[in-house]
């Protein structure tokens, strides 16, 4: 798999997906994966989007294969949105579609509020709410709670449940602790840190793709009230709301999802 050199001692890696027709000339899709995963988590949505699409699917600095980073690295939100564009540079890619599930969305939501003209559409799929400050109350307890011996695998088994929802197979439930369980210890307690309490607020009027918000019924990152009230401060947006109970329904309801997406990034942005 190819890697992008960031800076001398980080590397991203990065998996491109392409099943388009070989004479045409596809867009491409930048897919922005979760806390403690890596762009393996797009599974099921390959199959959907790779015929109509280019998909780039990187795997967040620290996470994944790429650089695991020291835990005292200075981690805040525009240094991932840099690295996002860097990599669409380096490819040469001047504008493009971008997906970005639950933390990763937070990371979508400020690449298209800095690049609004690089972006053609945006879909954030189980997206955190803008402002989550109260978060950072939590921070001591996660680090004590990864700074344990397997303590990241522990956190990934406690709450994955209610990550994936009451529906979703033990299997999958047993697969994805073990995705998130092999994140480097130093980079989740930086990480966990900084980045989930970010405050994007500001960044919502400054989105000007077209951009679906995908949510369920019962996720636990807001209400469907809750989600309604920021996604309406996005100006060309709609929010299409799912049964269930997962917050992270880019994995519990790929398939749905990923046919949504494509609906709207082929041309069900047009009505908004």
């Amino acid at each position: 798999m190819p890697k992008f050199t960031l800076t001398d001692d980080v590397q991203l890696h990065y998996r491109v997906d392409d099943f388009t027709d070989p004479w045409s000339e596809a867009e491409t899709v930048l897919m922005l994966h979760g806390n403690a995963e890596s762009g393996a988590v797009w599974y099921g949505w390959v199959p959907t989007l790779a015929r109509h699409y280019r998909l780039v699917r990187p795997d967040m600095r620290g996470f994944g294969q790429s650089t695991p980073m020291p835990r005292d690295f200075p981690w805040n939100i525009d240094v991932l949105a840099d690295d996002y564009i860097a990599l669409m540079d380096a490819l040469g890619v001047d504008t493009f579609h971008l997906v970005g599930a639950k933390l990763g969305s937070t990371a979508a939501r400020r690449v298209a509020a800095r690049f609004p003209d690089r972006i053609k559409t945006l879909t954030l799929v189980g997206a955190p709410r803008p402002d989550r400050s109260a978060v950072a109350a939590n921070v001591p307890g996660w680090t004590a709670e990864f700074e344990q011996e397997n303590g990241v695998a522990s956190w990934a088994e406690r709450t994955m449940r209610s990550r994936l929802g009451s529906d979703f197979p033990d299997e999958g439930v047993d697969w994805w602790i073990n995705l998130m369980g092999k994140t480097a210890q130093s980079t989740q307690i930086g990480f966990m840190q900084h980045i989930p309490a970010t405050d994007i607020g500001d960044d919502m009027a400054k989105i000007t793709a077209p951009t679906l918000v995908i949510t369920t019924e019962g996720s636990a990152l807001g209400t469907v009230e809750e989600t309604r009230a920021w996604q309406e401060n996005i100006p060309q947006s709609r929010l299409l709301v799912l049964p269930g109970d997962s917050y992270h329904v880019a994995a519990s309801d790929a398939a749905r999802c990923a046919e949504e997406a494509l609906a709207f990034m082929t041309g069900g942005h047009e009505a908004l």
